[in-house]
């Protein structure tokens, strides 16, 4: 009998450290600080900025959809919604807030209570400085499981107007003639589904300590 006490302990040690390992990131979850492409599922294109600012509207730098894979423009960074709040190889959790900033410019992928030009939704930007811009820079990454994995579909949805990244298929003319307008929808539907694409992908760690803060 005092053997068995002796055991359990070590049995619930054993049973803790199974759950715990459960809750692992898989080798292909989405962490802070890779470097990817963002796909969007229903329109084939990928999320794209340029030192092309709107005509209208805010006036900032714009964000559009290009269907080209290749293009170097279309390379946004994971960071934390804060310093220090999205450590360097930690996998992103859904419901996870973050921030894409987008590697040529140094700008945020942004968006605010300003019409966009061609449908009439709501504008998305790019914002800031060297990584540095303001609140509206949030989003929220919205899945289905424990982390956000490269493999899924997810939705971006703004913190602070409550919109989801989306794309419906308009098209620009002079001088990006032939990329799609990216803007905010109120509404989860079929528009606002992406998927992580080509890119630099840190491994997942368990072990935040040992990376740089983002």
């Amino acid at each position: 009998m005092r053997g068995s006490c002796r055991l359990f302990p070590l049995l619930l040690l054993a049973l803790l450290r199974g759950l715990c390992h459960g809750r692992e990131p898989a080798p292909g979850a989405v962490t802070c600080g890779s470097v990817l492409k963002l796909l969007n599922t229903r329109h084939s294109v990928r999320l794209h900025s340029h030192e092309v600012k709107y005509g209208s509207g805010s006036g900032q730098q714009s964000v559009t959809g290009v269907e080209a894979s290749d293009d170097a423009n279309s390379y946004w960074r994971i960071r934390g919604k804060s310093d220090g709040s999205c450590q360097r190889g930690t996998a992103v959790k859904c419901g996870q807030a973050i921030r894409l900033t987008h590697v040529n410019t140094g700008k945020n992928l942004h968006t605010h209570h300003f019409p966009s030009p061609l449908s009439n939704n709501q504008e998305v930007s790019a914002f800031g400085d060297d990584g540095e811009g303001d609140d509206l820079d949030i989003w929220i990454v919205q899945c289905s499981g424990t982390y956000w994995e490269r493999e899924d579909a997810v939705r971006f949805k703004h913190v602070g107007t409550e919109v989801f990244l989306s794309i419906t298929g308009e098209q620009y003319g002079h001088p990006i003639r032939g990329q799609r307008e990216v803007h905010g929808m109120p509404t989860a539907n079929h528009h606002n589904y992406w998927k992580a694409m080509e890119g630099v992908f840190i491994k997942p760690s368990m072990d935040p300590a040992k990376h740089d803060e983002l």
